[in-house]
């Protein structure tokens, strides 16, 4: 019976330190405040932003593979289509008696080797770099038609000096007007559209090499 009386204090002294701990966890938890997820963006390290983002020197690289691959394509189509006139027999009567299949073999001919260039460049600068493969495309295309921009303004300023397109003999297209208009528009959306497209394209599957690695990585 003694000792019982003597744990009654000691008791009391535990449970009220229980509730005190009680108290003071609940009133932490009411205290939180929660903070929502950083976005992807800001959850990655400095180091690591800063490889992202558009990169000259791999967009000018994968220009100048460009710009190789266009020639080297215009001389391979060139060659075969030269190779078929001789072989086949044509002469400049068939020609022009089928003008307008030629000017589309002709438009489709050269739209085909522009977009295949382009992919070829995107491919490469989207290769060079780890991240933002499509952005490199983007630029191979952008340095081309700023450099077709500038080249377009300084014959312009020089025609009208010297007039050099009127010394130009253009050959008797047997075609209308109207559709000489209408296929050269169309060809110039194509060639402004599809080199885009095409080095966006090439700038991802460039780019694909580097997240495969990055699976085989634990």
């Amino acid at each position: 019976m003694e000792q019982s009386i003597l744990d009654e204090p000691e008791a009391d002294t535990t449970t009220r330190r229980y509730e005190e701990a009680r108290a003071a966890a609940h009133r932490a938890m009411s205290s939180v405040t929660l903070v929502p997820d950083k976005p992807a963006d800001e959850q990655a390290e400095p180091e690591r932003l800063s490889y992202r983002g558009f990169k000259f020197g791999a967009a000018f690289f994968g220009w100048l593979i460009m710009g190789a691959m266009l020639v080297l394509l215009t001389a391979l189509v060139g060659g075969a289509a030269t190779a078929a006139y001789y072989v086949l027999g044509y002469t400049r009567t068939d020609l022009e008696d089928n003008a307008g299949t030629v000017a589309i073999s002709a438009a489709a001919a050269v739209v085909l080797v522009i977009c295949l260039a382009f992919y070829t460049g995107g491919y490469v600068a989207g290769r060079l770099v780890r991240f933002d493969g499509m952005r490199q495309g983007f630029g191979v295309w952008m340095i081309s038609l700023l450099l077709i921009v500038c080249g377009c303004s300084v014959g312009a300023f020089l025609n009208s000096n010297y007039d050099y397109t009127g010394r130009i003999e253009r050959p008797d297209v047997p075609l209308a007007d109207d559709s000489l208009l209408t296929g050269g528009l169309i060809t110039a959306a194509a060639l402004l559209m599809l080199p885009l497209l095409f080095a966006l394209l090439g700038g991802r599957t460039g780019q694909r090499y580097h997240h495969k690695i990055d699976d085989l990585i634990p």
